[in-house]
Protein backbone atom coordinates (compact mmCIF):
# COMPACT_ATOMS: atom_id res chain seq x y z
CA UNK A 1 0.00 0.00 0.00
CA UNK A 2 1.36 3.41 -0.95
CA UNK A 3 0.69 6.54 0.99
CA UNK A 4 0.09 9.68 -1.05
CA UNK A 5 0.43 13.12 0.39
CA UNK A 6 -2.75 15.19 0.08
CA UNK A 7 -2.88 17.55 -2.86
CA UNK A 8 -3.39 21.17 -1.89
CA UNK A 9 -6.62 22.80 -2.87
CA UNK A 10 -6.24 25.41 -5.58
CA UNK A 11 -6.14 28.91 -4.19
CA UNK A 12 -8.66 31.57 -5.07
CA UNK A 13 -8.56 32.59 -8.70
CA UNK A 14 -6.36 35.57 -9.48
CA UNK A 15 -8.52 38.55 -8.63
CA UNK A 16 -8.09 41.68 -10.67
CA UNK A 17 -8.29 45.01 -8.96
CA UNK A 18 -11.01 47.39 -10.08
CA UNK A 19 -11.23 51.14 -9.75
CA UNK A 20 -14.46 52.39 -8.20
CA UNK A 21 -15.91 55.66 -6.99
CA UNK A 22 -15.79 56.24 -3.23
CA UNK A 23 -18.96 57.09 -1.31
CA UNK A 24 -18.19 60.83 -1.09
CA UNK A 25 -17.37 61.00 -4.81
CA UNK A 26 -20.66 59.32 -5.70
CA UNK A 27 -22.46 61.71 -3.38
CA UNK A 28 -21.12 64.73 -5.29
CA UNK A 29 -21.92 63.18 -8.67
CA UNK A 30 -25.43 62.06 -7.71
CA UNK A 31 -26.26 65.46 -6.20
CA UNK A 32 -25.45 67.11 -9.53
CA UNK A 33 -27.28 64.34 -11.39
CA UNK A 34 -30.41 64.86 -9.27
CA UNK A 35 -30.45 68.59 -9.97
CA UNK A 36 -30.08 68.00 -13.72
CA UNK A 37 -32.86 65.38 -13.71
CA UNK A 38 -35.12 67.87 -11.90
CA UNK A 39 -34.29 70.43 -14.59
CA UNK A 40 -35.24 67.90 -17.28
CA UNK A 41 -31.79 67.73 -18.87
CA UNK A 42 -30.70 64.18 -17.99
CA UNK A 43 -32.71 60.99 -17.68
CA UNK A 44 -30.43 58.00 -17.13
CA UNK A 45 -26.94 57.03 -15.99
CA UNK A 46 -24.60 54.06 -15.96
CA UNK A 47 -21.59 53.18 -13.84
CA UNK A 48 -18.66 51.09 -15.09
CA UNK A 49 -15.86 49.90 -12.80
CA UNK A 50 -12.97 48.85 -15.00
CA UNK A 51 -9.43 47.74 -14.22
CA UNK A 52 -7.82 51.13 -14.86
CA UNK A 53 -10.71 53.58 -14.45
CA UNK A 54 -14.23 54.10 -13.15
CA UNK A 55 -16.76 55.78 -15.43
CA UNK A 56 -20.08 57.46 -14.61
CA UNK A 57 -21.96 57.91 -17.91
CA UNK A 58 -24.84 60.37 -18.26
CA UNK A 59 -27.56 59.88 -20.85
CA UNK A 60 -30.39 62.02 -22.16
CA UNK A 61 -32.23 58.85 -23.19
CA UNK A 62 -31.32 55.27 -22.38
CA UNK A 63 -30.69 54.13 -25.96
CA UNK A 64 -28.30 56.94 -26.87
CA UNK A 65 -24.59 57.43 -26.48
CA UNK A 66 -23.67 59.19 -23.24
CA UNK A 67 -23.81 62.99 -23.21
CA UNK A 68 -21.00 63.17 -20.66
CA UNK A 69 -18.68 60.76 -18.92
CA UNK A 70 -17.16 61.46 -15.52
CA UNK A 71 -13.99 59.39 -15.34
CA UNK A 72 -11.74 58.54 -12.43
CA UNK A 73 -8.28 57.33 -13.50
CA UNK A 74 -5.99 56.94 -10.47
CA UNK A 75 -2.88 56.53 -12.67
CA UNK A 76 -3.18 60.21 -13.66
CA UNK A 77 -3.34 61.42 -10.05
CA UNK A 78 0.16 62.90 -10.06
CA UNK A 79 0.01 64.23 -13.63
CA UNK A 80 -3.14 65.96 -14.85
CA UNK A 81 -5.50 64.89 -12.07
CA UNK A 82 -7.48 61.72 -11.67
CA UNK A 83 -10.93 63.15 -12.51
CA UNK A 84 -12.11 64.18 -15.97
CA UNK A 85 -15.37 65.20 -17.62
CA UNK A 86 -15.51 63.96 -21.20
CA UNK A 87 -18.04 65.22 -23.76
CA UNK A 88 -20.05 63.19 -26.26
CA UNK A 89 -17.41 63.51 -28.98
CA UNK A 90 -14.54 62.42 -26.68
CA UNK A 91 -13.28 65.92 -25.96
CA UNK A 92 -12.05 66.42 -22.39
CA UNK A 93 -14.04 69.37 -21.01
CA UNK A 94 -12.28 69.59 -17.64
CA UNK A 95 -9.62 67.61 -15.80
CA UNK A 96 -8.27 67.97 -12.29
CA UNK A 97 -7.61 66.54 -8.86
CA UNK A 98 -10.64 68.06 -7.10
CA UNK A 99 -13.90 66.40 -8.18
CA UNK A 100 -16.05 69.33 -7.07
CA UNK A 101 -14.04 71.74 -9.24
CA UNK A 102 -14.19 69.37 -12.21
CA UNK A 103 -17.99 69.02 -11.93
CA UNK A 104 -18.45 72.80 -12.10
CA UNK A 105 -18.17 72.59 -15.89
CA UNK A 106 -21.45 70.64 -15.87
CA UNK A 107 -23.15 72.92 -13.33
CA UNK A 108 -22.82 75.81 -15.77
CA UNK A 109 -25.24 73.95 -18.02
CA UNK A 110 -27.83 74.21 -15.24
CA UNK A 111 -27.76 78.01 -15.21
CA UNK A 112 -29.95 79.42 -17.98
CA UNK A 113 -31.03 82.96 -18.74
CA UNK A 114 -34.70 83.58 -18.03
Amino acid sequence: MTVQSPTPFPGPPHTTEQVAFQRLELGLILTLYGRMVAAGEWRDYGISCLRDRAVFSIFRRTAENPLYRIEKTPKLRNRQGQYAVVGMNGQILKRGEDLKAVLRVLERKLIRPV
